[in-house]
């Protein structure tokens, strides 16, 4: 393990060995999703990728990724034909379930190649004589393992490992000073899942203040004279070949209105079906919470309730009785309000590679905390890198630990099958033992990573997971309130996630720039 980076390659073959173990474990309706994308751009010609509507679950991800399917489905016809059948839904054969299953480990690799970038980037000032203990390790261990990405991946089934490749390696690349490296594979990264917009204001700020002005003044502040005219236009080369070579032919085809439809599809509801734990599942508990107690006190009137806001979490569409019901552009201004803060605070209080981390995480949890349908799973985009900034500072590791926590517990409901109940469980622990452990090991140093109130919440996410998952089910309560082990894990895991936003954000506003940031 101590031999170069002989650690490394152990780590990335047993967490690739334990994602062949879950093959036959339960996958999701998105098993279908990407069946059905990999017969439609199979079968079909350009012009109907975006209109094709047999099933129900229509193509609604960027060209990049259609294109991605299209390469795989060439493959696919190997295995088993009759999977790339339009017509065929809800197909499943051992040869599909395997094929689907192994694509996803395969295009792992890219995830494992951005994880031991990143982990050179790493600050090694923290000499420790076992392996074990020094950051690159201890943050190898934290990406590649990280049980987010493996229950949602390798068990629920999605593509989200390759992706967040190419955003960690656009990462690593921009702390390496390869700034053309690292805005190619954002743009790129864009195209293939656009929910990354979301953290395209860090790279837009970071790149224009570190990249375009090519000098800082002794205090820390600009130096206006140092902007490159060259440097700009290179950035806006790159976006606009992406651009063209991915939404191009869509132009051409005058369908790019029908392409923006299916990816910003804005009738959908407020709300994903679980409650992603944020804070419009505060907003909508308050509102029943209000509607109860409105109606035992009859100042509302039952007849006159829509029926969505008393049937719980399993609704798309959601209609608040006593709080004024929630708009798109509603959520696209407290998502904007939200993030400009760590926008700010990026470009007036510039710290290198390190403020770049911490705004793009605070805009990944600013768009979760307030977006338009947001996915639960959507928390990971917040926490990998996190994990980056929790090696290198206790107050990080602290906040960190509280999100990890809070966030990969959210993902619960996804994995509702009794089977994967004792996976999901173990995982978890291992996970966050580990978590806990090695960090705490880091910094044992330094004061504790977690105070007693912050100890004491998650610690009754215990109880929480006996209550919804073993009592609840053998209590009258399940017929009456099929919803409620959702409502209060969402509500519950909102608070955490809510805490461990505003604590990064106030850690980020006092934290003093030292001399050699400002120089930088």
């Amino acid at each position: 393990m101590a031999a170069g980076g002989g650690w490394f390659r152990s780590l990335a073959l047993s967490v690739s060995f334990l994602k062949c173990l879950l093959v036959p474990a339960y996958y999701s309706t998105d098993f279908e999703v990407h069946r059905n994308w990999l017969a439609i751009t199979h079968n079909l010609p350009l012009s109907q990728w975006y209109h094709e509507a047999t099933s129900e679950w229509t193509l609604d991800y960027p060209p990049f990724f259609a294109w991605f399917e299209y390469v795989l489905s060439h493959v696919a016809k190997y295995f088993d034909p009759k999977m790339l059948v339009i017509k065929n839904l809800n197909y499943t054969s051992d040869s599909t379930i395997i094929f689907q299953r192994f694509s996803v480990i395969f295009t792992d690799i890219l995830f494992i190649y951005a994880v031991r970038e990143c982990c050179r980037c790493v600050n090694g000032k923290r000499a420790a004589k076992d392996i074990l203990e020094k950051p690159t390790f201890i943050l190898a261990v934290l990406l590649l393992w990280n049980f987010g990405l493996l229950i949602v991946d390798h068990i629920h089934f999605q593509y989200n490992g390759f992706l967040f490749g190419l955003m960690l390696l656009s990462v690593a690349r921009l702390c390496q000073k390869r700034y053309l490296e690292g805005a190619l594979l954002f743009a790129v990264l864009l195209h293939f899942k656009h929910i990354y917009i979301y953290v395209a204001p860090a790279y837009g700020i970071y790149l224009l203040r570190s990249y375009c002005f090519t000098a800082n003044n002794a205090d820390g502040s600009l130096k206006w004279r140092s902007f490159s005219f060259l440097h700009v236009t290179l950035l806006g080369l790159i976006v606009c070949l992406v651009s063209a070579l991915s939404l191009g032919p869509f132009i051409v085809l005058g369908q790019l209105p029908q392409v923006v439809s299916r990816l910003f599809p804005f009738k959908r509801g407020l709300c994903h079906a679980y409650w992603a734990p944020n804070f419009w599942a505060l907003y909508n508990a308050m509102d029943k919470a209000l509607t109860i107690l409105g109606l035992k006190c009859n100042f509302l009137d039952p007849t006159k309730i829509p029926k969505a806001s008393m049937t719980g979490g399993l609704v798309q569409e959601f209609q608040h009785t006593v709080l004024p019901s929630v708009t798109p552009l509603a959520t696209l201004i407290c998502t904007f309000i939200s993030i400009l803060p760590s926008v700010f605070c990026l470009w007036f209080k510039p710290q290198g590679p390190r403020g770049f981390l911490q705004c793009l995480v605070l805009c990944a949890l600013s768009s979760f905390m307030f977006g338009w349908h947001v996915h639960e799973k959507a928390i990971l985009l917040a926490i990998l890198p996190l994990s980056l900034l929790s090696v290198q500072r206790a107050k990080d590791a602290g906040i960190y630990l509280i999100l990890a926590t809070t966030g990969h517990f959210s993902l619960f409901p996804l994995l509702f099958t009794l089977p994967e109940l004792p996976i999901k469980i173990l995982l978890m622990l291992l996970f966050t033992v580990y978590s806990f452990s090695a960090l705490k090991s880091l910094f044992r140093r330094e004061r504790p990573l977690l105070n007693w109130l912050e100890t004491i919440y998650l610690v009754q996410l215990v109880p929480l997971e006996i209550f919804c998952e073993m009592i609840f089910p053998l209590t009258p309560w399940e017929q009456h309130f099929p919803f409620a082990p959702l409502l209060l894990t969402s509500v519950y895991c909102a608070l955490g996630i809510t805490y461990a936003w505003l604590k990064l954000y106030v850690s980020v506003f006092t934290e003093r720039i030292s001399v050699r940031q400002k120089a930088e």
